[in-house]
């Protein structure tokens, strides 16, 4: 047996929490097969086995924190026991005998015991303590107890999308799938148990453990890495950067018209056009002429890198915490383009297929919290960038004409928060100008001008 430690997860990357262990100990594996899922910074990675054998000791569980090249568990690269063809000794080497039942019993139903006596002819004294047992020995996978903290149960993003709307906490739940894995049919026969309770007591669904503090019960859990890095990264930029925010409402009535035109259009090629792909390009073309917003600040070097390349990031809401990929290039792409990258971009975010990269490189942010609600807010800004805008929901308003007639239009709210280090008052009013210039003439953003 060797020792697999965990292997070098890529740049400026020390280690992570493990979320799921994915294989057993005896079980054979192949090579490039995943061994368990780490989460580290803010993306999620599977570790393969680097070849084909049978894993030994596991030395590390859900919720552990590792390191990059910390032993994780043993693994054999030998090949599987009991496929070497030896027959002799088998009192003298029981582990290679217990070895190929453990294997059986994780394959064998609960009818399992007959079949293994009938396979097992030579040790007929072994099998009469199963006899007297009230059920077979369960399968490793079903012996493992399910960790206290929900983002160690082995659930895909879509089964712990439906937990959440559903109500239903996943450290209370025993999945039926493969190796515990908790299916969507166990959140649903979940939600349809705990109806009555939760319709009694009102109780809130909370993860991690179950405690009492010195005014009630408590729950407490354990913050999962991405909140962590979350938390460095905005105690950093509010310790560092001195913020300002402009506040501004851009008249979006002409826009929103030519997107209900052209909706349709988009749909037929199986994509959603929202008001995003506008307020990207939108940005993008801004910060063309507005280079001081597309910087970043070494306040070591005493120096203001200029980016000749415009990155937007995306903060994205996800079940695991707030994830911004960075859409590449933005300012070379058309409305159409744009659309058909986020829709790709979004899908692999809630589906947990991204990398690290995919969170890096951005030069400037866009929150959308009228997806959800609000008007107005305070955005924090994402260093190294120097701004963040947040968009709020847009909403019919009164507004008042030049010639002074008062006109119902359709209004998005606009807080753009900027590193007062570098960028002044004015420049930061001019940047939020162009952008409403862009919005509320939506030519522009189909010339490029």
């Amino acid at each position: 047996m060797a020792e697999f430690t965990l292997p070098d997860l890529g740049e400026n990357i020390e280690g992570g929490d493990v979320v799921n262990i994915l294989v057993s100990e005896g079980e054979s594996v192949s090579a490039d097969q995943p061994l368990l899922e780490i989460e580290t910074d803010k993306a999620m990675v599977e570790v393969p086995s680097p070849s084909a054998g049978t894993v030994g000791k596991i030395m590390v569980k859900a919720g552990d924190t590792v390191k990059v090249g910390q032993a994780i568990l043993e693994l054999n690269d030998g090949e599987a026991p009991g496929s070497d063809g030896e027959e002799e000794a088998p009192a003298e080497e029981p582990a290679q005998e217990d070895a190929p039942a453990e294997e059986e019993d994780a394959e064998e139903t609960a009818e399992a015991p007959a079949e293994e006596e009938a396979a097992q002819p030579k040790a007929e004294e072994k099998p009469a303590p199963k006899k007297s047992a009230p059920a077979p020995a369960p399968a490793p996978s079903q012996r493992k107890v399910a960790p206290k903290s929900a983002a160690g149960v082995p659930a895909g993003p879509a089964t712990r999308r439906l937990a959440r709307e559903l109500g239903v906490s996943l450290n209370n739940i025993a999945g039926s799938g493969e190796g515990g894995r908790v299916t969507r049919e166990d959140i649903i026969a979940a939600a349809r148990s705990m109806a009555p309770v939760i319709e009694r007591k009102k109780a809130m669904d909370t993860p991690g453990e179950a405690s009492n503090d010195s005014y009630g019960p408590i729950t407490r859990d354990k913050m999962a890495k991405i909140r962590q890095t979350i938390a460095k990264t905005m105690v950093q930029s509010k310790t560092t950067i001195p913020h300002v925010t402009n506040f501004d409402d851009a008249d979006i009535t002409d826009l929103e018209a030519m997107r209900q035109d052209s909706k349709d259009e988009f749909s037929a090629q199986g994509l959603k056009l929202t008001t995003m792909p506008f307020l990207i390009k939108a940005c993008a073309m801004a910060l063309r002429k507005n280079p001081s917003i597309n910087a970043s600040v070494d306040m070591e070097a005493g120096e203001v890198i200029y980016k000749q390349y415009i990155n937007i990031g995306i903060a994205v809401d996800t079940d695991r915490g707030l994830v911004v990929p960075s859409l590449r290039n933005a300012d070379a792409l058309n409305i159409a383009e744009i659309t058909e990258e986020m829709a790709t971009i979004v899908e692999n975010i809630r589906a947990n297929k991204f990398g690290i990269e995919d969170l890096r490189g951005s030069t400037f942010t866009i929150s959308n919290l009228g997806a959800i609600g609000g008007t107005y807010s305070t955005p924090v800004i994402n260093p190294p960038e120097v701004a963040i805008l947040l968009v709020g929901r847009s909403r019919m308003m009164p507004i008042v004409t030049k010639d002074g007639n008062i006109v119902p239009r359709l209004m998005m709210p606009l807080s753009l928060s900027y590193d007062h280090r570098l960028v002044d008052g004015g420049a930061a009013a001019r940047y939020l100008n162009d952008i409403k210039s862009c919005l509320e003439n939506p030519g522009k953003l189909l010339m490029g001008l």
